[in-house]
């Protein structure tokens, strides 16, 4: 095979695609980076891209032949905008794309499953990344950032199951190595941590490396509906909480060695994170 020419990064200023961008960069790969304002990023080209303007597809795609894609947030149909632009991006000659999905979500279901069930059809190289819920849920602006500041909680209606979480540093290491090892995983790849925490656990860990007290306020599905309902709509909403229910019931209470396995390095640990970016 020919060494990779250019990636076109989607989404290249979140938590995932600015990482890729600097694993690309770092290995002196050809990087575009996609995003709604073309904003800057260091060691790739920017270039306007905006999923629900298909006029702005074209010079995103021109001369690349590869992608790394963050599906548009907050859809609850992604793959009415996704397919359109990954059929172009096929004509366009783009040989092997790799998809930034949810370990929730298999091949067929809702939401991004569509997506993820249509690639092998359209990439002969390809590759869906299933990750657990990022260990970056707990940094930022995002929920349990905001009221680990102002109350010292962290509410959801998982009850005492557990997650394998993950760093989007591991996730990002996994996507350079599916965009540019000579073979493509060709499969899905479920991705954790290295170990299994409940949100009782990892509050407990935040508050020992913080230094105060952190929390675990436990909500019914209900309650947790309702709280987000207020914020996005309906739909989704429910369709966030179930996805707290299925925690609850031990949807993501494993690990792999996924991380490990394509990176040759094992996946960083929850207090690991916490003390990086917390403490």
């Amino acid at each position: 095979m020919t060494a990779p020419g250019t990636t076109l990064v989607i989404g290249a200023t979140g938590t995932t695609g600015r990482r890729v961008v600097a694993g690309l960069a770092a290995e002196r790969r050809g990087v575009r980076a996609a995003g709604r304002n073309a904003t800057p990023v260091a060691g790739a080209r920017a270039v306007r891209f905006d999923w629900h303007a298909p006029l702005t597809w074209g010079g995103a795609l021109d001369g690349v032949d590869r992608v790394y894609l963050v599906p548009p947030i907050g859809s609850a149909d992604p793959a009415a905008v996704m397919v359109p632009f990954l059929q172009r991006a096929r004509a366009a000659g783009v040989h092997r794309a790799v998809l930034l999905s949810s370990s929730a979500i298999a091949s067929g279901g809702p939401a991004v499953g569509q997506v993820h069930q249509a690639l092998p059809g359209l990439f002969e190289q390809w590759a869906v990344l299933r990750p657990s819920w990022f260990m970056q849920n707990f940094t930022g602006s995002t929920p349990h950032a905001r009221s680990i500041r102002e109350d010292g909680t962290v509410s959801t209606a998982t009850g005492d199951g557990r997650v394998g979480f993950v760093d989007a540093a591991d996730i990002a290491a996994v996507a350079v190595r599916a965009l540019t090892d000579d073979a493509a995983p060709n499969t899905d790849l479920v991705l954790t941590g290295p170990q299994r925490l409940s949100y009782d656990e990892a509050a407990a860990i935040i508050g020992e490396v913080t230094g105060r007290p952190v929390t675990h306020r436990h909500l019914t599905f209900e309650q947790l509906r309702d709280r987000w309902a207020a914020e996005i709509p309906a739909e989704f909403a429910a369709l966030l909480a179930g996805l707290d229910r299925a925690i609850a019931g031990g949807a993501e209470d494993r690990t792999t060695d996924t991380v490990e396995r394509l990176t040759g390095r094992p996946p960083g640990s929850f207090r690991a994170f916490a003390e990086r970016e917390l403490s």
